[in-house]
């Protein structure tokens, strides 16, 4: 049996047969790969909660939404290879693909370098306009610092493993992961209970990891064993220029949700540290749900994109159905977990800390029950994106997740100084505004590929 044969069987052809099947298939390593990462992640608050105080997870927390704003442009370019990627496998172009997986490595190795020093330089002049409280403010530079040395492996990973799983291939980011995960693990320890390097500790064993996992995803694409390899570094224009246009403007969307969530973190600094980590512990558990419903809205762009690049426009509905409903089946199985046992997850960050508990279900009560909201919403998104529709969706998340988010901030809140919970009901509200959007594109866009497939039949007759 030859290293091709042994590839095919690797990847998912998205074009043919039945899709429920498929999808589960291809989604469970994503979710698998995502809950390793958020469990590896959450080691850094857990190491810091319990060797370094709540001022370091304070300090690890609050870097989070800052960390996004500055990444999520650039991050959003491997949306852009995976969906160049998917619809170049599905029309059966190998030379394109060759070409979009150069490109694609060229660029995210670049845009790594440049976002890598800009957060480096930046780190405190960016934490010192969120009013980043001082005893917060001494560990949560250090730990941007190191956590921005590791961007470069960062973005070479996501946009390589962004171009596995357009192929179907969605287990080898899982093991990539998985091996990177372990190794952060072990420097976590060692550098928060050794070494007493407290936040800055965990970003220094975070950054290694990243390069890890970039190491090892660069390792498969040049052994060549594979439909997707690095034959060159040389970007081609043309495809960059695609790469860009669909890329780019989910990278701004990215942008413009952490936008709303920085505004919506220096809010929460303003409640203190103590609502600090417990925002922090809270949002980390919740992102075990989102990291389960993105690996479906990545299903549905990536079996769009393949079957908009065969043509075979009609499957798509089907892929939406299916979509939406394996987010509420996540819903059905995780929002219970949450609400039930949200004390106890969040107390594993801060044990014997009553107030830093009751200052995180403030937030799980009211964002994990509404969460089937978000999942629905990146799903219809990525439908959008896997046709090719890349700026729609952003102009919808520039009104629905970031405008309305911050109207809500300078308008609603006021009212209710001492009430966080005003705070946290505008994430479902948008949720659900954004959605009935993207769902409104979706139908449109759909519409007019139909038309354009029974146009080109009718010229065929």
């Amino acid at each position: 049996m030859n290293t091709q044969a042994k590839t095919t069987r690797l990847a998912v052809d998205m074009t043919e047969g039945p899709l429920l099947g498929k999808m589960i298939k291809f989604t469970i390593p994503i979710i698998l790969t995502g809950i390793l990462q958020l469990l590896f992640n959450a080691t850094d608050l857990v190491m810091v909660g319990r060797y370094a105080g709540s001022a370091a997870l304070a300090g690890v927390g609050c870097c989070g939404s800052l960390i996004q704003l500055i990444i999520n442009a650039f991050m959003g370019l491997s949306v852009g290879a995976g969906v160049t990627a998917s619809q170049a496998i599905g029309a059966k172009r190998q030379d394109d693909l060759n070409k979009i997986i150069n490109t694609a490595f060229a660029s995210s190795l670049l845009a790594g370098v440049a976002v890598g020093v800009f957060g480096f330089v930046l780190s405190k002049p960016l934490l010192l306009l969120m009013e980043t409280p001082s005893d917060v403010l001494q560990e949560a530079v250090p730990y941007m610092k190191a956590y921005f040395v590791g961007i470069p492996a960062c973005l070479v990973y996501n946009y390589m493993a962004a171009i596995l799983r357009a192929s179907g291939d969605t287990k080898r980011p899982l093991i990539f992961l998985s091996i990177a995960g372990v190794a952060n693990v072990l420097l976590n320890y060692v550098m928060t209970v050794y070494f007493h390097l407290g936040a800055m500790g965990v970003g220094i064993a975070t950054a290694v990891s990243q390069y890890i996992s970039a190491v090892l995803v660069i390792i498969h694409f040049f052994s060549g064993k594979s439909i997707c390899r690095i034959t060159g570094i040389k970007p081609t224009g043309k495809i960059l220029a695609k790469i860009v246009t669909i890329g780019l403007p989910a990278g701004i969307q990215g942008t413009l949700f952490s936008l709303s969530n920085v505004l919506i973190q220096s809010t929460v600094n303003g409640y203190g540290t103590v609502v600090m980590a417990g925002n922090a512990a809270a949002g980390n558990i919740e992102g075990f749900m989102y990291t389960s419903m993105n690996a479906v809205s990545q299903a549905a762009i990536n079996f769009t994109g393949q079957n908009a690049g065969a043509g075979k426009y009609e499957r798509i509905k089907k892929i939406t159905i299916l979509a939406v409903a394996l987010v509420a089946c996540v819903a059905v199985v995780m929002t219970p977990v949450l609400l039930i046992f949200g004390e106890q997850l969040i107390g594993i960050y801060e044990p014997g800390k009553p107030d830093v508990i009751a200052a995180g279900m403030n937030r799980t009560n009211i964002i994990a029950t509404f969460y089937v909201l978000c999942g629905i919403m990146d799903t219809l998104c990525g439908v959008v994106r896997g046709m090719g529709r890349a700026i729609p969706p952003m102009i919808v998340a520039l009104i629905g997740s970031c405008a309305l988010r911050i109207l809500w901030i300078y308008t609603v809140c006021p009212l209710f100084p001492q009430n966080i919970q005003a705070l946290y009901i505008s994430y479902p509200i948008t949720w659900a505004l954004t959605a009935a959007a993207h769902l409104c594109l979706l139908v449109f866009f759909y519409k007019r590929l139909m038309r354009t497939k029974s146009s080109k039949e009718i010229k065929e007759l």
